[in-house]
C-alpha cells in the first residue's frame, strides 16, 4: 500500500519512519494528531530535501478534515491526502526551490508571499498566487574599479606586483559581471555551486585585502 493512517502520529511503528528528514511529528495533522502517510508524496518530499541539501520547514502537512474544514481550507485539499506541503522559505531562495519542487515531481504550487511559504502537491498541474520577488545577489556597491586602484598605488608598482595583483582584481571583476548577468539562470542551480561560490568569496576576499593593503601603505608614505 501507498497510503496508511493512524488516529495518532506516536503510533507510527519505526518501520514506517523511513523518510530521515522528517518525522511523524512534522507531517501528522497539526490540530488532531492523527497521519496520513502517503509514500510517494513523502518519496517525493525527501527528494527535494535531497536536492536542496538544506532543512525544510514544513508549516503544514497531512489535514484531518476536521481541521481542513477548521482552517478554511479548499473542500478538495490535497492536504487531506497526504500529498500536500506548505514549507517555509525563510532558509529558501523561492526561486531555486521552486525549480528543484518541479524538477522532484510537484505539480502544484500555491504562492503565499505574505505568509512566507510555498505549497506544493502532486498534481493535478495548475498554480495560483504571485510569486515571491527574486532576491537579488549582493555585490559590492558601484565603485572604482578594484584593478584601477592597484594599478595606481606606488605600493604596488613599487613591490613590482602591480601586474599581477592588477590581473587577480581584473578576474575578480569579470566573474562579478558574469554572474550579475546570467543570475537568472544560475539561480536553480544554486544548490549545486556552493563550493564554487566559496571560491568566489575567497578571491574577492583576497583581492580585497591587496587593495586595502595598498591604500594604507600609500597612505602611511604620504605622512611621511
Amino acid at each position: 500500500m501507498t497510503t496508511n493512517f493512524y488516529d495518532h502520529w506516536r503510533d507510527v511503528p519505526e518501520s514506517a519512519r523511513r523518510w530521515p528528514n522528517f518525522s511523524p511529528a512534522e507531517i501528522a495533522c497539526r490540530g488532531t494528531g492523527k497521519l496520513l502517510i502517503n509514500a510517494p508524496a513523502l518519496d517525493k518530499l525527501q527528494a527535494l530535501r535531497d536536492w536542496l541539501g538544506k532543512p525544510l520547514i514544513v508549516r503544514s502537512a497531512y489535514r484531518s478534515p476536521e481541521h481542513n474544514c477548521a482552517v478554511g481550507g479548499a473542500t478538495r485539499s490535497k492536504h487531506m491526502d497526504g500529498e500536500a506541503f506548505d514549507i517555509a522559505m525563510s532558509n529558501h531562495d523561492p526561486v531555486a526551490f521552486e525549480a528543484a519542487a518541479r524538477s522532484v515531481g510537484f505539480l502544484g504550487f500555491g504562492f503565499y508571499r505574505r505568509s512566507g511559504f510555498i505549497h506544493v502537491d502532486l498534481g493535478p498541474a495548475r498554480q495560483w498566487g504571485h510569486r515571491f520577488p527574486v532576491r537579488a545577489i549582493a555585490f559590492a556597491e558601484d565603485m572604482q574599479l578594484a584593478r584601477e586602484v592597484l594599478a595606481q598605488s606606488r605600493t604596488m608598482k613599487g613591490g613590482g606586483a602591480a601586474g599581477v595583483a592588477t590581473l587577480g582584481a581584473a578576474g575578480v571583476e569579470v566573474a562579478q559581471n558574469v554572474l550579475a548577468v546570467t543570475q537568472p539562470a544560475v539561480l536553480p542551480l544554486v544548490p549545486y555551486l556552493d563550493t564554487l561560490r566559496w571560491v568566489f568569496i575567497a578571491v574577492a576576499l583576497g583581492g580585497i585585502a591587496v587593495t586595502i593593503y595598498a591604500r594604507l601603505d600609500d597612505w602611511r608614505r604620504a605622512q611621511r
